[in-house]
């Protein structure tokens, strides 16, 4: 089965929808956010906790799995999902983003991108087919073409040239052979510069991609300049394709992304905070492991219901973070997916009822993203 969507409502009053996401893996209700298994896993939680917690599809990283432990290893064991043990989709990046954040450590051509590897320094060479062949052995149900991600911030002339070399490789990505249903989303990029975006967008739109992202943002830039450039975008994409926003996972974001039209979100930021010692909650981020919160009994959010807030403090919590307890960063970590997903419940059922411009801008007045 390839991969199809269908918009199943829309929000009258602004650019908010609900749809169907169909995969070989299942199908699943959009707006979406995906939890990040970078390493094929959801840091600290097993798959069955993360599909308790709401999670329906994940995310996997190409340039680490090619890495370690091997795209062929997890070939031969029979793909992601079952290396894994995720019965759910997945979607794959391609890697574009990651070799290109190693900065001095990768060369851009026109084939492809020389890189040495973080871990021990061995060089690699990846083409948008490698790209491809890479997910294709993962067996992911999406897998992201190789796109080039101009960073924040970047000269016009910069930014025109990778989204004109991310539109020629996004043709050579549709050349390759793919696995059985598998599907290839293009990445519009363009920067800040909302002609340069359009002219991605109209570009990519004429492969007829089962589905689109928009890459290159929430990498340093003002949220607002962020939102300018959905504001532009979003509209420039077929009404009937998913469109998603690559690697924002903020609370408030999501709400201002969903009200945008945007379809799919991802972030490792849930997580990482977590790791951290940090939490969202109603109000926004709480710091658990700061000293204020030492004799404070009180749930971590005390408006929400999960695992972690209906049987532990926020002293709690934070002892253990402060003594390097393993179950500090996994209760953390609970609450933060459960609280992300559960946030995209709220935000799909206040689009059924035609809501969602009120639901944002009840949220956007309580939530302080400190």
């Amino acid at each position: 089965m390839t991969v199809n969507f269908k918009v199943m409502h829309k929000d009258n009053a602004c650019r908010a929808r609900l749809g169907v996401l169909r995969t070989g893996h299942g199908a699943i209700e959009t707006p979406v956010f995906m939890p990040v298994g970078t390493q094929a896993t959801v840091k600290t939680m097993t798959p069955e906790e993360v599909k308790e917690l709401g999670g329906r599809i994940i995310l996997s990283n190409t340039y680490h799995l090619y890495l370690r432990p091997g795209h062929e290893l997890i070939r031969e064991a029979g793909g992601l999902h079952r290396f894994m043990n995720w019965s759910g989709p997945i979607l794959t990046d391609s890697g574009g983003f990651q070799v290109f954040s190693l900065g001095p450590l990768r060369k851009i051509t026109e084939e492809g991108v020389v890189f040495r590897s973080h871990i021990d320094g061995s060089e690699h060479f990846f083409t948008p087919e490698k790209a491809m062949e890479v997910q294709a052995c993962l067996g992911s149900d999406i897998a992201m073409a190789f796109d080039e991600c101009s960073p924040y911030p970047s000269t016009r002339e910069y930014t025109l040239q990778a989204l004109e070399r991310t539109t020629r490789w996004a043709g050579r990505c549709l050349a390759v052979q793919r696995g059985a249903g598998q599907g290839v989303f293009g990445i519009v990029q363009g920067g800040m510069f909302p002609d340069l975006r359009e002219k991605s967008a109209r570009a990519l739109v004429e492969f007829n991609f089962p589905g689109y992202a928009i890459g290159g943002l929430s990498v340093g830039e003002p949220k607002q300049l962020m939102y300018e450039m959905l504001d532009h975008t979003v509209p420039l994409l077929p009404q009937e394709k998913p469109r998603y926003l690559m690697g924002v996972g903020s609370p408030d974001c999501l709400v201002e992304g969903v009200a945008r039209g945007i379809d799919m979100f991802d972030c490792v930021l849930p997580t990482r905070i977590a790791r951290n010692g940090s939490v969202f909650t109603r109000r926004g981020k709480l710091v658990v492991r700061n000293a204020a919160y030492a004799r404070d009994f009180s749930p971590l959010d005390p408006e929400c219901d999960c695992y972690t807030c209906r049987n532990y403090t926020r002293a709690y919590v934070r002892h253990l973070i402060k003594a390097g307890e393993v179950l500090g960063i996994r209760l953390t970590t609970i609450h933060n997916i459960y609280f992300i997903l559960n946030l995209m419940v709220e935000i799909r059922e206040a689009i059924q009822d035609g809501r969602m411009l009120e639901y944002k801008d009840e949220f956007i007045k309580t939530y302080q993203d400190v």
